[in-house]
């Protein structure tokens, strides 16, 4: 087997990979359901199996990802349009725990003991089940909680305050160099920048490690003096 052969394989390949993950959108792996990612293992058995078969060319390759990836696009669709097509191969929300009262068969349905639940309660920072007022399991494998309001964490409407939204942080200087693009990006000048880094006691950039800005804050400045190690970039 050439070289050649295997290089157009891997080409053509990850060329096909690509339009299929494309076309079926974007998850993050939380968001995986075991449907998306079985098929996801199967698209890279697909490559995997093909590239050093002398039998199987790069234009197998491609017709076999393209079928898969048509099934799957098809399937896709078709479980978006239809709610029992989705819930028999992606499956369904389950309600584990609602108003404190646990649903035993639905743990004994999706396999779950207690300590497993409860090592899935502290990843989401709950270590106790008297904090639990409703729990569900998504199809995907993680939970999602609903703590009682005693051990919720205070927001400010409990407090009835009204803080304000902050604005869009934006990084001026970095390592003692202006960012050109973010200054074009808000419609601010060299000057603008110049002059209100003067009006903060700061007059030459490259001693300025960072400068932050914001509408509602303004700037959050450090300096290289600011920091315990002597890191100032070398020009």
């Amino acid at each position: 087997m050439t070289y050649v052969n295997i290089g157009s394989k891997l080409f053509f390949g990850f060329i096909a990979l690509l339009i299929v993950t494309r076309l079926l959108g974007k998850k993050e792996i939380s968001q995986l359901t075991p449907f998306d990612f079985i098929y996801s293992i199967v698209l890279g058995g697909i490559l995997e199996e093909s590239i050093y078969d002398n039998k199987i060319s790069a234009l197998h390759v491609w017709f076999a990802v393209t079928v898969w990836g048509v099934m799957l696009f098809i399937i896709e669709i078709s479980s978006q349009r239809y709610d029992k097509l989705r819930v028999l191969l992606k499956g369904e929300t389950s309600i584990l725990i609602k108003n404190g009262e646990f649903n035993l068969k639905e743990l004994e349905a999706n396999h779950l003991e207690m300590e497993q639940l409860r090592i899935m309660l502290r990843q989401q920072g709950v270590f106790s089940l008297r904090e639990v007022c409703d729990l569900y399991l998504e199809p995907g494998g993680t939970v999602s909680l609903k703590k009682y309001a005693k051990f919720d964490m205070v927001t400010p409407a409990m407090l009835n305050l009204k803080p304000k939204d902050e604005s869009i942080n934006f990084l001026y200087v970095d390592e003692g160099e202006i960012n050109e693009e973010i200054l074009k990006y808000t419609g601010k000048s060299k000057e603008w920048l110049y002059d209100e880094l003067r009006k903060e006691g700061y007059t030459t950039i490259q001693d300025i490690l960072y400068a932050e800005w914001s509408e509602t804050d303004g700037f959050f400045i450090k300096t290289y003096a600011d920091t315990n190690d002597d890191i100032r970039k070398v020009n």
